[in-house]
């Protein structure tokens, strides 16, 4: 496929884009699909919303506070004038994003973007040596950081990278900095195809998959699943937990409220309970979330306070049909489920309101085509499992990494998960294809996980795999051999799991550690993960 100009003058992203011949198919089948050759998905999502419907619509809301379109809009400008004027950055230069979901951490995201800059959000709670990895691979010129997470970032080792902390009192905050802009921009005249963000993705080898979306991406979604699944109005309130470093959260929390002209509830941190008691109290009508909150709210007997909402939307892992069927009967509600990728940028198949058939994750939503092919990617019969094949308006696009040729094949994404698609055109969830562990809706690769407890001095051998779990659907399970003379109990496994937590986000420790003499492997000596999965399976019956 051929690329447009690109007003990117640094062209770092494009030079690392896979070749054209290893991308998936594209097609936009849906004609608010063709988008013009130039394009700036914030000028769309912000510029555009204040020139129809005006500056004073309410846009970002926190439990304590409010912005209008207008005032994202000032603020996005100021942002972009901060990184441009203060810190030169320039069309193409990556800018990276640490913080949890609030107003200040959109408008840098619109800013970043207006400037014509690559985002690149990064999960809050990552350590410094995943920062530093996900340093190595984006280099980004400027970190702009909430001031409360600034310590492993410094930490961190990130050679040349300027630090713009926001939220805090020091005159340099990114706040002081952009109350003496006067708000005045003119947006970057970026391609359709010009690189908008990099998001990260847990890779099955423990190194993260780096993946670049376009301007037209960002969009693209809005257009398919929300403009044909979710049909968001004006006067919708969104909210949800997911973190905007996820492409699920990006797109449910920022991109597709904004993509109408509603309003989005912001919330930094949320259990189950205040998560319901906020939505009652803000009268949010759409809900993103996992299946673990779903259930947590019911277990909480927190249903009722969820009676305003018209939507709810669960991605992130499978939604058994048992809890879309007791969460239907307290609360009226009928989950609209869900499989996205990061790959992909969000959902691509679903279903809503009476297209739903609990226990299925749906139908190809409008504008992607998916099917259900072998290993040799021929495609396989109704009612037998095989590999899940998807391809739309967005793709697979890893940014300098072999593992392009394994995700897209034949032209199609192949997504890792193993489904049976039935003769009405329903695709059911089996299994994960690979050593992905989705617990809560997070992607933790199991080798990541064995690599930063394989460090702990007590350990001397480890192979972490997902355990089913009826709360988090999985979680993490390690399987451990000590060194000579190391008690196997309660003490060592806290100070096992203390050390994981140090060491990676601490949402991926293993909060389960079974202690072996053995573990199961080939003729050649290869780790048999199958083997402690189908075991890890067994012991949860």
């Amino acid at each position: 496929m051929e690329l447009s100009p690109s007003a990117h003058a640094d062209s770092f992203c494009r030079d690392r884009l896979p070749a054209s011949s290893l991308w998936p198919e594209l097609h936009f089948d849906l004609p608010e699909l063709r988008y013009p050759d130039r394009l700036n998905c914030a000028q769309r999502l912000i510029d555009d919303a204040v020139e129809r419907w005006g500056p004073d619509r309410p846009c970002l809301l926190t439990p304590t506070e409010q912005w209008t379109y207008g005032e994202l809009q000032q603020r996005a400008n100021q942002v972009a004038q901060v990184l441009t004027e203060d810190f030169g950055i320039r069309p193409g230069n990556r800018v990276l994003l640490r913080g949890p979901n609030n107003p200040w951490l959109v408008a840098t995201w619109f800013g970043v973007l207006k400037a014509g800059g690559v985002a690149v959000t990064t999960m809050p709670l990552l350590r410094a040596t995943e920062l530093s990895e996900l340093h190595n691979i984006s280099q980004p010129a400027v970190a702009v950081c909430d001031h409360r997470f600034l310590d492993e970032l410094t930490k961190a080792e990130t050679p040349g990278l300027a630090v713009l902390p926001y939220g805090g009192p020091g005159h340099d905050d990114l706040t002081q900095r952009c109350a003496t802009k006067g708000g005045g921009f003119a947006n970057v005249a970026t391609a359709a195809d010009d690189v908008a963000l990099i998001a990260f993705t847990s890779g099955t080898t423990g190194r993260p998959k780096a993946t670049l979306h376009f301007h037209r991406d960002v969009l693209a979604n809005a257009d398919t699943f929300s403009r044909h699944v979710l049909k968001p109005r004006q006067d919708d309130v969104f909210t949800g937990t997911p973190p905007l470093a996820f492409t699920f959260g990006l797109g449910g929390l920022v991109v597709f409220p904004l993509h109408v002209g509603a309003a989005t509830l912001l919330l930094e941190q949320a259990g189950p309970e205040q998560l319901a008691d906020l939505v009652a109290e803000h009268g949010v009508t759409v809900l993103f979330t996992a299946p673990t909150a779903y259930r947590a709210i019911m277990a909480a007997g927190a249903a009722g306070k969820l009676s305003g909402l018209r939507r709810c939307v669960s991605a992130g892992e499978a939604l058994p049909a048992q809890v879309w069927e007791e969460f239907h009967a307290a609360t009226g509600h009928r989950i609209i489920d869900g499989i996205g990728a990061t790959e992909m940028l969000h959902v691509f198949i679903s279903a809503a309101d009476e297209d739903i058939r609990p226990g299925s994750t749906g139908r190809p939503v409008p504008g992607y085509r998916a099917r259900i092919v072998n290993e040799e990617g021929d495609s396989v019969p109704d009612g037998q499992p095989g590999l899940l094949a998807v391809t739309g308006p967005t793709g697979c696009r890893y940014m300098e990494d072999p593992r392009q040729t394994v995700y897209v094949r034949n032209g199609w994404n192949i997504t890792g998960d193993t489904y049976i698609r039935d003769q009405d055109g329903y695709f059911w969830y089996v299994a994960r294809s690979d050593d992905m562990i989705i617990s809560s809706g997070y992607n933790i690769a199991g080798p990541e996980v064995e690599k930063a407890l394989s460090t702990h001095p007590d350990v001397e051998e480890c192979a972490v795999v997902g355990a089913p779990d009826s709360k988090r659907g999985m979680l993490v399970k390690a399987y451990v051999i000590l060194r000579p003379g190391v008690q196997a109990d309660e003490a060592t496994v806290k100070a096992l799991q203390n050390h994981v937590k140090q060491a990676i986000a601490p949402h991926k420790y293993p909060r389960a550690i079974e202690f072996v003499t053995e573990l199961p492997r080939t003729s050649n000596g290869k780790l048999q993960r199958g083997e402690l999965r189908k075991r890890a399976r067994s012991t949860a019956l």
